[in-house]
Parts: structure tokens; C-alpha cells; sequence
């Protein structure tokens, strides 16, 4: 069955390539226009399966407001995605690189991109919400002198041409997405080998020390540790743990033998480690 999955910015995005790298081609997508819409629209049974949100960048680090809305929500992770971030500048077919006058996208791409646009000065780069709404405008006005910066996806969907490929700076740029899905619609998945809590401790002297030391004597990974400031506790400090292991006995011991020296300890999924693509 087709599945329908939440995602953050327009057709052609970058959370549509890792879907449909994920689920396939035939996937549907409900656009959002913020994170903060995503968990709703995934939360809510009448509109879709779940939903997909990047949470860090091999290059930009942690979104840390996700793992805030990811905190609060009542969501749990059923699967991850690697994906491989290949910025490509697109243009009206029959537009040639003389042509352009001015480059659309997000600001970011653009920064991601300004080796390429350097050699390119008279260019100029104009700024806008998202990667691929700069490329269905592009299409929709049928600009001659304009050309986006937007993924192959992007491309495809709005009949545009990749006049430059992978034009990114730095070659190895990666995004992690999490699949979120309600707890009633996660299948049990044989080969589970990955597992994300959180947790906080008491400001005694080696108590995190004391956590990590139980959860690496289960012979198990922690392949993040994130911090995140608790709202109502000043200079306080809960923590994002994603745990690799070989077996899940691995992880269920180490949770066991944490109870003791944690609080408001929350498990946010079991799941496979996630592919690179």
C-alpha cells in the first residue's frame, strides 16, 4: 500500500529525496512548510503514515530545535536515511550558463555552493524560503536569465535542466532524516540494531560519566551524545543518546542498569541503523 509521509518544504525538496529513497518512488507527500508542522500532520492518523525530518548535517551539526519538537512529541522513530546533498544549478531548457543574470535558492545552498558562484561575479544571488520553491518558480515564469540551485529532483519535477551538476563546495555534504511514525503504525523489524533515548542526571560529581560507563560495559555504541537545555530547569541539561549494538538483549540491559542513575529517561525508537545513499 502507498504510504502518505509528512514532510518539511515543497515538492522537489530534499525530505522528498530521502522518502522516496526510503519508502519509493510511489510515495505521496503532505508539504509543511515548518518542522513544527510536520509531527502535527504525522501525528494525525486521517492525514498521513508518518513523517520525515532531517536532524543533522555532516557539515552544519545538530538541528536542535528537531530534537526539541522531537522531545515533546508523542512520535517515535521507525527508521533513518542518510542522504547524500548534491546541489545542482537548474534552468529553463535553452537557457545557457551566458545567459544567467541571477541565481535563486535558499540561503544556505547558496553559501554551500560559493565556490562555484564566485567564478560567477556578476551573478546575482537572491535569497528565498526553500531550494525547491525557488525551482518551481523558476519553471512557472519560464525565466530565461534566471537559474535555481535545487536538487535532480527538483529538476525532474518542474522540466528543468541540470546545466551544472554537484556544484556544492564541499563533496562529502550529508543529512540524516529520521522516519517518524505513530507507535501503532511501527512494524516490528527483525535485525534491529540502533535505539534512541533521552535522559538527564543530577549534578553530582561523575554522574553522566557513571551512565555512559554502564551503557559501554553492555557492549554497546553511542554513536551521539546530544545535550539539550530542559526549559524549566536553568543550567540544566538533559541528553540525546543514539545507541548501536549487535543484539537488542545489549540494549535492554543498558537500560536496566541506567534506571537507577537517570531521570524522565524516554525512548524515542528502536530501528535499523539507516543506509547512506
Amino acid at each position: 500500500m502507498k504510504k502518505i509521509v509528512a514532510i518539511q518544504g515543497y515538492e522537489g525538496s530534499f525530505h522528498q529525496v530521502a522518502a522516496q529513497r526510503y519508502l519509493g518512488k510511489n510515495v505521496e507527500v503532505v508539504t509543511c512548510a515548518t518542522f513544527r508542522e510536520v509531527i502535527k500532520v504525522a501525528s494525525d492518523a486521517r492525514q498521513s503514515d508518518g513523517g520525515f525530518m532531517a536532524i543533522e548535517n555532516s557539515i552544519a551539526g545538530s538541528i536542535l530545535p528537531n530534537y526539541a519538537l522531537l522531545q515533546k512529541s508523542d512520535l517515535q522513530i521507525s527508521g533513518e536515511i542518510y542522504l547524500k546533498i548534491d546541489q545542482n544549478l537548474l534552468t529553463n531548457p535553452g537557457v545557457k550558463l551566458d545567459d544567467i543574470r541571477e541565481v535563486h535558492s535558499h540561503p544556505m545552498a547558496l553559501l554551500q555552493c560559493m565556490d562555484y558562484l564566485e567564478k560567477y561575479p556578476h551573478w546575482k544571488l537572491v535569497e528565498s524560503e526553500d531550494t525547491a520553491l525557488s525551482a518551481k518558480h523558476i519553471h512557472q515564469h519560464r525565466n530565461k536569465h534566471a537559474a535555481a540551485i535545487a536538487s535532480g529532483l527538483a529538476a525532474e519535477l518542474y522540466e528543468l535542466n541540470i546545466i551544472a551538476p554537484k556544484i556544492q563546495s564541499n563533496k562529502n555534504n550529508y543529512t540524516r532524516f529520521l522516519f517518524l511514525q505513530r507507535k501503532n503504525k511501527i512494524e516490528d523489524l527483525p535485525g534491529v540494531n540502533k535505539a534512541s533515548i533521552s535522559f538527564h542526571t543530577d549534578h553530582s560529581r561523575g554522574a553522566l560519566a557513571k551512565v555512559l560507563t554502564k551503557i559501554a560495559e553492555n557492549g554497546i555504541n553511542l554513536s551521539k551524545l546530544q545535550s539539550m537545555p530542559i526549559p524549566t530547569k536553568q543550567w540544566q541539561y538533559s541528553f540525546h543518546a543514539d545507541m548501536e549494538f549487535d543484539e537488542l538483549r545489549q540494549f535492554e540491559n543498558a537500560l536496566e542498569n541506567i534506571k537507577a542513575d537517570t531521570y524522565a529517561l524516554k525512548i524515542f525508537g528502536v530501528y535499523k541503523k539507516g543506509e547512506t545513499f
